[in-house]
């Protein structure tokens, strides 16, 4: 018999805040952290708006000496994840039985890029020694895994924009089946520099709404244009029910159902219709048990064919559709980290009873014609919220999450 996970701790750090709490209020009330870029000259890119993070101090997850080892993308992983620890009132544990599930998308493409130019430019001497290893997506989990001394299963997924979520299931699957106790899911990402963007923008992958970058993301809405690129991190706690009953922590949630799928269909366009994002929904919904659930955080990039597919997925799955958001209007795409991101954002709304907006929804597609609680938050009494999550290549996630009896 497969154990029963559930979720007793939670962080997270975005655009819009630099913690789980102020991020989900921020969030819920509507406000956008997509500003001009300003971590690097963006004047002659086509794109130059992101949703960066301001005022992060890595040197409070760091020691000063260390900030250098790694990229960015760790730095913010490690904040969430110290927040999740804390969060989850973690003081002992045995740490053999107690492993890391990491993810990203992309990983250190700003040291990728740093240490790039400067063997191009000034010599191969001139590359840092802690390059390799600050670049790394896996080291997310190993410098968690070193800081806390977590000795259990150190897994890392890398499957895009699905890579949140593909985190937290190998992070179930591994406590379902013995391999631990307990596991720290952290995804990551911070891949907001000049060659972030100037790839992206050269796909025509990205909004180009520069003079208006707080209406620039707007899922679901018929005037959008394509997505905003954000960075962040988020991070839960999974442990057995009866770990968790036994040293009587919080319950925020439990796992319900997850499913996964792949489209088999184009490297960066989703299958007609959805259908292999549906079939993660289906997977999902038939392991919780459920025929529906009461919210779902979509996906919704703020793209013609995510937000169009997606919709057509659900539509086609639920004979009544529940009330739908996107939360990237506010903190834009974090890639990598998405999944891990809205997952926290998910259960928040689950324990908080109000479902986040989806900003900027302010014309309507004739084709995305479903609840997307447009612009205004509302208040709810959920048992149950699915979350999306697509990658390129065609690779799908989908969790659900319900409330803990």
């Amino acid at each position: 018999m497969l154990r029963r996970i559930v979720v007793t701790g939670i962080g997270m750090i975005n655009s819009v805040g630099l913690d789980k709490d102020s991020s989900f209020k921020a969030i819920v009330d509507g406000k956008c952290g997509i500003k001009k870029i300003t971590s690097f000259d963006a004047s002659n890119h086509p794109v130059s708006i992101a949703g960066e993070i301001e005022g992060f101090d890595p040197e409070i997850v760091l020691d000063g000496k260390e900030v250098k080892k790694a990229d960015r993308f760790i730095q913010l992983g490690l904040k969430a994840a110290q927040d999740a620890i804390k969060d989850a009132n973690l003081s002992e544990f045995d740490n053999e039985r107690f492993g890391v599930s990491s993810a990203a998308g992309i990983g250190g493409l700003p040291n990728i890029e740093k240490n790039s130019i400067a063997s191009h430019t000034r010599g191969a001497r001139k590359v840092s020694p802690f390059f390799i290893p600050s670049a790394l997506i896996n080291m997310l989990g190993g410098f968690v895994s070193i800081q806390y001394g977590l000795k259990g299963p150190n897994l890392s997924s890398v499957t895009a924009c699905a890579a949140g979520v593909h985190a937290i299931c190998e992070a179930a699957k591994t406590i379902m089946i013995g391999g631990a106790d307990k596991m720290l899911v952290v995804g990551a990402e911070a891949a907001i520099c000049d060659t972030g963007i100037a790839g992206f923008a050269s796909m025509r992958a990205l909004s180009t709404r520069n003079d208006d970058p707080q209406r620039a993301s707007r899922p679901f809405d018929n005037e959008r244009d394509g997505f905003v690129m954000g960075e962040g991190a988020g991070a839960l706690i999974l442990e057995t029910y009866e770990d968790a009953i036994k040293r009587g922590a919080k319950i925020y949630a439990q796992i319900a159902g997850f499913g996964e799928s792949g489209d088999a269909n184009h490297i960066t366009t989703p299958s007609p219709g959805g259908e292999g994002a549906k079939r993660a929904m289906v997977a999902a919904l038939k392991m919780a048990g459920l025929e529906s659930v009461d919210y779902i955080n979509a996906h919704g990039t703020s793209t013609k064919y995510n937000d169009l597919y997606e919709t057509m997925a659900i539509k086609s799955l639920f004979k009544n559709p529940p009330p739908i958001s996107s939360t990237k209007g506010q903190i834009g795409h974090c890639l990598g980290a998405a999944g891990a991101i809205e997952a926290v954002i998910s259960i928040m709304a689950l324990n908080e009873g109000i479902l986040p907006p989806t900003i900027n929804q302010e014309v309507k597609d004739p084709e995305c014609d479903l609840d997307y609680i447009p612009n205004v938050a509302r208040r709810a009494d959920i048992q149950s919220v699915m979350s999306n999550s697509f990658g390129f290549g065609g690779t799908n996630g989908v969790i659900i999450f319900k409330k803990a009896k």
